[in-house]
Parts: structure tokens; C-alpha cells; sequence
């Protein structure tokens, strides 16, 4: 057995045994409360370049499969747990979690005592750490994590680099890649979209000469105010097409409309987080994986309007614009892995491209909001009776 060590910034160590890939990695640390789902997570590139522990005690028990990748490579930096199974039991397994780390030149750090680390970080917030081997000097490790400077380019990271196509279907979709997860492919595929997929760097001129019926605005990792230009794109987008932004996507929209973000203490990551609509009242529970939120004092004064908060800590967890067709929400209403509550979100977006395209262009000094002149979305309809 091989130990490691993850040393923070405040000077806290914990020391277990290694798995993984056999490096050092220096990397935020944070946390997720999901009982399930810790191979969609290590896939999900809005966790790219972070330390991820694992709040639930036992990860890798199922091993790794071909189905549940939400990215074709993890970008994580590290993962911590409590227990990892040596076997994997499961018919779809094809490697255990100690190889598919290997793989990917991925460290892991298990027999730690992470509820201990897990209030650390919810008590102080998340904060720098290295994981580093046994014979490493602790005390220059932590010099040299505290005067650290970690990268803020996650998205170009993660993003495609080139635009790409996917089969045709009805309504024509431009996804913006921000670090996107496949089970947004697959939720818009269930309603039948054609999207292409298309760097985050890309012009509204580009976006234009593809002509789609709608935009999305993916998630994705870091801080939405580190990229720079696609403020200004979202702003020439928005008065031509219906928008639907998520996560980072909903941060991005919010910025463009003149509100602020902020950074959470520890974040919003987990799979159990109630979120309230407030027209109809209905709850949902919600998958959400963020580090920054935007500010509710920034909102009014914008056409921004609240529409969903999250009940635990009345953070924004959705937005619409008053005058154009634009909503985003702060959670992943394409859920994997997690609850299922939220996919009716898709379907709204489906609502205002087809109101959208039942009013035809409309001019961009209009007053009246889109949403009067056709489908109203179903999440913003009065709640019925089994519908809460």
C-alpha cells in the first residue's frame, strides 16, 4: 500500500492510501453530496481542474462504463473518498475506478476521514490543495500551494475547437460549448433538435450563417467574468433568437444583461438541491454542480426577472428576460446523474422557438414581451393539481 497526502492551504493534511495515477497535482478542492452517479461526475467538465471529494463513503463499486461518460475524457484533477471497492460488480462495468484514473493520469486519494474534510470546506470554504506522495516536504508544499496562482482558462480547456453536427431533426439548435454535458445532447435529441455544436469563441456573425431556430448556452467550468467577448455575442444573439442558458450558460446570460456573479462559499454540487418556481409554486429537486452564483441585488434595473430560487440558501436558480425570449436556470435540468424533476425546462425551450417562429422576425425596439405573443413555457404556467 502506497499513502498519499492531501495538504490545504489552511495548513490541514489527511493522509490515506493511493490509487490512481502516481503524480502530484495542485487544484481547488471541493465537494458533492451525490449518492450515486461518481463516473458522470468525474465526466463532467465543469469539474475540470478541481480536486473532487466524495461526501458518500463507498465510490467506484459499479466500475466504469460506456454509457454513462458525460465527456468522451475526465479533466478532473484529483479525486478523494472514503472507501474504493479493489473489484467491481456490475454487468455494465468495463474497468475498475483505479484503472480508468490511471488512464487518465488522474491521482486518487481514499481511506480518509471525509466528513471531517467535508465540514473543513463547508466551514472555510473551498480552498487550494496538492495531493502529494509520502517522502513529499510538507512545510515547502504549503509555501508553495499558498503562493500558487491556479489557471483560469478552464473553458478553452474543455471547449471543442471546431464546430460539429448532429443528426437532423426539427428545430435547429446552436449549442455553445462551455464544457457541456453529453446528457444535454441527449435531452435535446429526445425533442427531436438538430444541434451543432459550436466553439465557445465563436462570432454571432458564424452563428447567424447557420441559421437556428434557437441557442443554448451550456455549462461549463470557472468563473463566467474570466471569458472574455462572449458578453457581447450573447447581447447580439439574444435580439434575434430564443435563448436557453445552463449553469454557466445562465451565469454567461446574466452577465450580458447587466447582473453580477458572485462566488459561493463552498458551492452548489450534489444531486439533492429544492429549487422553487416562483409563478407556480412547484418544487423540484435538482442537480447542480457550481462554484459561482449570480447576485440577486444585481438583477433589478436589468430586463432581467427571478424566476426560480433555490430553498436552502435563496440563491438565484433561474432568470427570463422580460422582453425577449431568453431564460436560463443555474442547476442541470438534463439531470444525469441525478433527479429528473427539471427536464420540463427543455420543453419550455422548445415553447419559445416555436413561439418564436410563429411571430416571425420582430422588430429589436419592440416592447411588448415575446412571451405575450405566443406559447407561454409550461413551467411558468399555474400549478395543477398533481403537478407539485
Amino acid at each position: 500500500m502506497t499513502t498519499r497526502t492531501l495538504l490545504l492551504a489552511d495548513g490541514t493534511s489527511y493522509t490515506g492510501e493511493a490509487f490512481g495515477a502516481d503524480r502530484q497535482v495542485r487544484a481547488e478542492v471541493v465537494f458533492t453530496t451525490g449518492m450515486t452517479g461518481y463516473q458522470e461526475t468525474l465526466t463532467d467538465q465543469s469539474y475540470n481542474g478541481q480536486i473532487v471529494t466524495f461526501s458518500y463513503p463507498l465510490i467506484g463499486n459499479t466500475g466504469i462504463n460506456r454509457d454513462d461518460m458525460e465527456s468522451l475524457f475526465p479533466t478532473t484533477a484529483g479525486v478523494v473518498c472514503r472507501e474504493y471497492p479493489r473489484l467491481a460488480s456490475n454487468w455494465r462495468n468495463r474497468v475498475s475506478l483505479d484503472q480508468f484514473l490511471k488512464v487518465h493520469d488522474i491521482p486518487g486519494l481514499a481511506g480518509i476521514d471525509t466528513r471531517a474534510l467535508v465540514r473543513r470546506l463547508r466551514t472555510e470554504g473551498v480552498m487550494k490543495g496538492v495531493l502529494v506522495g509520502p517522502d513529499a516536504d510538507l512545510e515547502n508544499e504549503l509555501e508553495s500551494l499558498r503562493s500558487a496562482e491556479l489557471p483560469t482558462d478552464q473553458v478553452a480547456r474543455v471547449s471543442t475547437r471546431t464546430a460539429y453536427p448532429s443528426p437532423l431533426g426539427g428545430h435547429s439548435v446552436v449549442l455553445f460549448d462551455f464544457g457541456l454535458k453529453h446528457s444535454i445532447l441527449r435531452e435535446l435529441a429526445r425533442r427531436g433538435c438538430a444541434v451543432t455544436v459550436v466553439p465557445h469563441t465563436i462570432s454571432a456573425e458564424r452563428v447567424r450563417a447557420l441559421a437556428p431556430d434557437g441557442i443554448m448556452l451550456s455549462n461549463g467550468p470557472g468563473d463566467p467574468k474570466s471569458l472574455d467577448g462572449v458578453e457581447q455575442v450573447i447581447r447580439d444573439l439574444q435580439e434575434d433568437y430564443p435563448i436557453f442558458g445552463i449553469c454557466l450558460g445562465h451565469q454567461l446570460l446574466c452577465l450580458a444583461n447587466g447582473a453580477d456573479t458572485y462566488k459561493l462559499p463552498f458551492g452548489h454540487r450534489g444531486f439533492n438541491h429544492p429549487v422553487k418556481d416562483l409563478r407556480s409554486g412547484r418544487i423540484d429537486f435538482t442537480s447542480q454542480n457550481h462554484g459561482f452564483a449570480v447576485d440577486p441585488e444585481s438583477i433589478p434595473g436589468t430586463e432581467l426577472e427571478i424566476t426560480q430560487i433555490e430553498i436552502n440558501d435563496g440563491t438565484v436558480e433561474g432568470v427570463r428576460h422580460s422582453r425577449l425570449p431568453a431564460i436560463s436556470v443555474q442547476y442541470h435540468p438534463d439531470a444525469a446523474a441525478g433527479p429528473h424533476d427539471a427536464e420540463h425546462i427543455f420543453d419550455d425551450f422548445i415553447d419559445l422557438m416555436d413561439a418564436h417562429r410563429q411571430a416571425g422576425p420582430a422588430p429589436r425596439d419592440m416592447s411588448a414581451p415575446v412571451l405575450q405573443r405566443g406559447a407561454v413555457p409550461r413551467s411558468l404556467m399555474p400549478a395543477t393539481e398533481g403537478n407539485n
